[in-house]
């Protein structure tokens, strides 16, 4: 059965490229096809590192993304075809670029369609303003696995909804290769039954915390007290929980280009950092690369954050704003350093990454944000 079209007469489409990083390095060397590639760290299995990538070969074997490229190496043990690759992130980022350019050249209903860009590998598409007829989204749909195939080689699922969270959410059932659409004709009867993890939003933290309060499936959270829900989650997440769990409007299609906020250097060490002295080295060094990315932007530093993984992976994270916005080396090293303070010095370290928050940039005299954004 078709969905009617969404009350507000627009449609989204949600574009996630199928196991894009494997991809791309299968099409860099063509005799991986259908082998289990994992793409993670330095591309080898005895250091420490995470899976970035699994292709679906791998999958197969329950390797994922985040998983510890030790244990892919375990469930792939007795697979001898099985290949470990290093992430190669420019190649990675030339790539997204090209996929982005096929998608921003996209026409529906006579006009440029509308790009949000969610990362390497996903986006969001919308009928841009003036729009004419914009027939079935599938036909859009279609047109964009068409064009991807043609031009980058790559394939990509398609999840079509009226919001946001619908079509992000549609595009898992699509996978691979598919076109989904779920609208809200459909939504509580498809995802009404799922734990709350799978909702767009939702991680494990806060599905446990929603368990706690009897909450597991969507339709628990969807009939949920919005009052006990922001009593017990607090008044701005609570209610947010429940909208996600509605699949409700998170806003329009955005195309005003990314801006990051902040810059940050992460290492997982192959032997573990067991001295203090020896952390307080790293985190230096880490931060001296970070405020190099900022001082590039143009942009002080107005927050400075630090995250520590313990051995065996126990991981903490501490942030402290700063007096003033500033890009002098000594206020933040300072800062970052300062951090440490917090944490438990005494203990091994296997990670450490320091995230440096930008102030937001000033728009050009005269120049208002975008209507779109609004």
């Amino acid at each position: 059965m078709v969905d009617a079209a969404p009350g507000r007469g627009e449609w989204v489409l949600h574009v996630d490229l199928d196991q894009f990083v494997a991809a791309v390095e299968v099409l860099r060397r063509p005799e991986l096809a259908g082998r289990p590639v994992v793409v993670g760290g330095r591309g080898d299995p005895t250091e420490r590192g995470v899976v970035a990538t699994a292709s679906y070969e791998a999958r197969a074997h329950g390797v994922g993304s985040g998983m510890p490229l030790r244990v892919a190496a375990r469930k792939l043990r007795d697979v001898p075809d099985a290949v470990f690759l290093a992430l190669d992130k420019p190649v990675h980022e030339a790539a997204s670029a090209e996929v982005v350019a096929v998608l921003r050249g996209l026409r529906w209903g006579g006009v440029p369609v509308l790009v949000e860009v969610l990362g390497w590998d996903e986006a969001f598409l919308a009928a841009g303003p003036d729009h004419g007829a914009l027939g079935e989204p599938e036909e859009l749909a279609a047109e964009v696995q068409r064009r991807l195939l043609e031009r980058t080689r790559l394939h990509c699922s398609v999840g079509i909804g009226d919001t946001k969270v619908r079509a992000k959410t549609a595009t898992g059932f699509a996978k691979p290769r598919g076109v989904h659409r779920l609208t809200a004709a459909t939504w509580r009867e498809v995802m009404g039954p799922r734990p709350t993890v799978e909702l767009w939003g939702v991680g494990r933290r806060t599905a446990a915390r929603l368990a706690d309060l009897g909450l597991h499936t969507v339709a628990d959270l969807m009939d949920a007290d919005r009052d006990v829900l922001a009593a017990e989650l607090g008044p701005t997440t609570g209610p947010w929980q429940r909208l996600l769990a509605h699949g409700g409007d998170t806003g329009p299609v955005d195309p005003a280009p990314h801006v990051a906020r902040g810059h940050g250097r992460e290492e997982t060490f192959q032997v573990d950092l067991e001295t203090p002295e020896e952390v307080e080295a790293a985190v230096r060094r880490l931060t001296a690369q970070a405020l190099d990315d900022v001082v590039a932007e143009g942009r002080p530093v107005v927050r400075v954050g630090l995250k520590v993984r313990y051995r065996p992976f126990e991981t903490v994270t501490r942030s402290r704003s700063l007096p003033a916005p500033t890009t002098d080396p000594a206020a933040v090293l300072a800062a970052a350093v300062g951090l440490l303070e917090r944490t438990d010095r005494s203990r091994a370290v296997r990670l450490l990454g320091v995230r440096l928050e930008m102030a937001d940039p000033t728009p050009p005299a005269g120049l208002s944000e975008s209507p779109v954004s609004r």
